[in-house]
């Protein structure tokens, strides 16, 4: 990777997967439940954090374009289109990285680009242990919530389609685990280590 890369990643996101993969999956399952519709799990932790793809292409400001609720918006017009309701789980998945995952530590997320550039948030601080408790306090909930709902088991069921949890792995879990302990809260790195053996089992078993 190019160091480049390897320095935006542990610098800018080193707290972030935990809550952002938690409050996903969360807010997902809670769309997926009013619209009586049953969502692919593995994409929807894969969308809670495809926002921060902007880590890896050159000159896009990070919590920019890709952070913005206009672009998502556009984005899934046609897929609102073809799918209809059944497309809100990953629509609240994806939005939900900005709203709530970006807008609570920080104060730079561009929510409505690109009618303005603009910047939001609570400035509670990636790294305050307020925030930090917020992140704990999701990854259990969201835990306990996967085990009653089965899905953590689902995860585990073979299927070619856990193959896309890669995009997280490979550009958020496992660079944040190896910066270890240069920019990642030690309080956080359990949870780190968890999500990225049951993502990597869940790989694993997709090739059965």
């Amino acid at each position: 990777m190019p160091r480049w890369q390897q320095t935006r990643i542990t610098e800018e996101t080193s707290t972030y997967a935990v809550g952002h993969l938690a409050l996903g999956y969360m807010f997902a399952k809670l769309t997926s439940k009013a619209t009586k519709n049953r969502a692919n799990v593995a994409l929807i932790l894969t969308l809670s954090v495809i926002p921060d793809i902007d880590l890896l292409i050159p000159n896009i400001d990070h919590e920019g374009p890709t952070h913005s609720i206009i672009t998502a918006s556009i984005i899934f017009i046609p897929i609102f289109a073809l799918y209809h309701k059944n497309a809100l789980p990953y629509f609240t998945a994806i939005i939900q990285h900005s709203l709530f995952g970006d807008y609570i530590p920080g104060q730079k997320v561009q929510l409505l680009w690109p009618l303005t550039t603009k910047t939001f948030g609570l400035e509670l601080g990636i790294k305050s242990p307020a925030n930090i408790t917020i992140e704990w306090l999701s990854f259990i909930t969201a835990t306990l919530l996967m085990i009653k709902t089965k899905d953590a088991h689902s995860l585990l069921q073979p299927h070619n389609s856990k193959l896309i949890l890669t995009i997280p792995i490979s550009t958020l879990l496992l660079p944040t685990i190896l910066a270890f302990p240069i920019e990642v809260p030690t309080t956080l790195i359990p949870p780190y280590i968890i999500l990225t053996a049951l993502f990597l089992a869940s790989i694993i078993q997709s090739y059965k």
